[in-house]
């Protein structure tokens, strides 16, 4: 089963939802958001990256930081920027990118879940980013940003989300990506048979927002702990999410740039590439299937394949494109052991296109390598597995906004 609960939120008045919504906080740099919010006093950047309201050679783990977003959120609630919920909710929220369309059903999730494994994650996190998530999350008292998560689809799910969506959306807006997000409130009579449907899913699983994830969990479970009085249904045993079903969401590519070819030159670093992978230069960069792979170095485009044999076929890691390109080039050829802390390799989201690959190159980087998207499936398939991908596996597009609904953890 999973617990997945209505809740009241917080959330901008219509005529300012368009200027309140912001990206994730973890897409975009503390310069980016500066620049973002710069003249919009109610950018919900200035609550999920509050240093940029501080001078700039303020750290981003000074206490200064966490007090001005917890000063900036009760500013937006004073101000009227917020208002609250009446009563407990779910809400539909959609995404619309070009032909693209996604919708999940947005409520608080159980930390408990999460921490018993029903809640699936396939990624590590780090320690740095999550302890900063958890102490924003305990001072703020809120969840800023949701979690996204997945589930196998169910029809009786689907219907019900269909239903709402034919009915008057709460917000409906264009952000300056071109991305449509379109909000409706869930009513009484939907909202428990919703719940109901929900409550029949028998897992869910951290698509995007593992730090998020990880930090509300930890913020519920250290309150648990300090609350004699705990009984489990308090509100800060949940994390604010949404629910998209598989089907509807789509994974980019996750590609990756290397500095040097490990002293090697461009025919010794071919050679030694074809060792494990078929390769042949083309004009048509973008691979077309798994353990196939682009490769732009020395101006030109090669296509990698994979040989058979240099990968275990039947490890729902290891035989994953990022694990094999890892395994098979960037350590045993390019000498990059871990590609978590080793400078010299780097991670482009698809979203940026072969272009940004190509154009990395050109500035100075050595080559650079395309991947073929990992399927829902695989990702599945690791986290019923208990295990974890390789970093900079996945890249979900288009990312939730934040901002558009607040949940408070004192408040159902």
């Amino acid at each position: 089963m999973s617990d997945v609960r209505p809740f009241r939120a917080l959330r901008p008045r219509p005529d300012l939802v368009a200027r309140v919504a912001a990206p994730p906080y973890d897409v975009i740099n503390s310069e980016e958001a500066r620049e973002m919010a710069d003249g919009n006093d109610v950018s919900f950047l200035h609550i999920n990256k509050p240093e940029i309201d501080l001078p700039p050679d303020v750290s981003l783990y000074d206490d200064r930081v966490y007090a001005k977003g917890v000063a900036n959120l009760r500013r937006f609630i004073a101000e009227g920027v917020f208002v609250r919920e009446a009563e407990p909710r779910f809400y539909i929220y959609q995404q619309r990118m070009g032909d693209h369309v996604q919708a999940g059903v947005v409520g608080a999730a159980s930390c408990q879940e999460y921490a018993d494994g029903l809640i699936k994650r396939h990624e590590f996190t780090r320690k740095d980013k999550e302890d900063d998530r958890t102490r924003h999350t305990h001072e703020l008292n809120a969840n800023a940003g949701p979690v996204f998560l997945t589930y196998r689809k169910r029809a009786e799910i689907d219907a019900i989300v269909d239903g709402i969506r034919k009915g008057e959306p709460l917000y409906d807006m264009v952000t300056d990506d071109g991305i449509g997000h379109t909000v409706w409130t869930v009513g009484a009579d939907e909202t428990a048979a919703l719940q109901q449907a929900v409550r029949a899913v028998p897992a869910l699983y951290v698509a995007d927002g593992h730090h998020r994830a990880a930090s509300a969990a930890r913020v519920g479970l250290e309150r648990k702990a300090g609350n004699p009085r705990h009984r489990g249904d308090e509100p800060y045993n949940y994390f604010l999410a949404v629910l998209f079903p598989h089907d509807q969401l789509r994974i980019m590519d996750y590609n990756r740039v290397v500095r040097d070819l490990n002293g090697l030159t461009l025919e010794s670093f071919l050679a030694a590439v074809g060792k494990t992978f078929a390769v042949t230069p083309t004009a048509e960069p973008r691979p077309d299937a798994v353990h196939r792979f682009g490769m732009f170095l020395g101006g030109r485009w090669y296509r990698l394949e994979a040989k058979p044999g240099t990968f275990p076929a039947g490890d729902p890691v290891r035989s994953l494109d990022a694990a094999i390109l890892q395994e098979n080039l960037l350590a045993p050829v390019l000498g990059i052991a871990d590609p978590r802390t080793d400078t010299r390799v780097d991670f482009v989201g698809g979203i940026r296109g072969l272009g940004e690959l190509e154009k990395r190159v050109a500035g100075g980087w050595a080559a650079a390598f395309a991947l073929f998207p990992v399927s829902l499936d695989q990702l599945m398939a690791v986290a019923d597995a208990g295990l974890v991908m390789p970093p900079k596996s996945t890249w979900f597009e288009p990312k939730l906004r934040s901002g558009l609904l607040v949940r408070t953890l004192d408040t159902w």
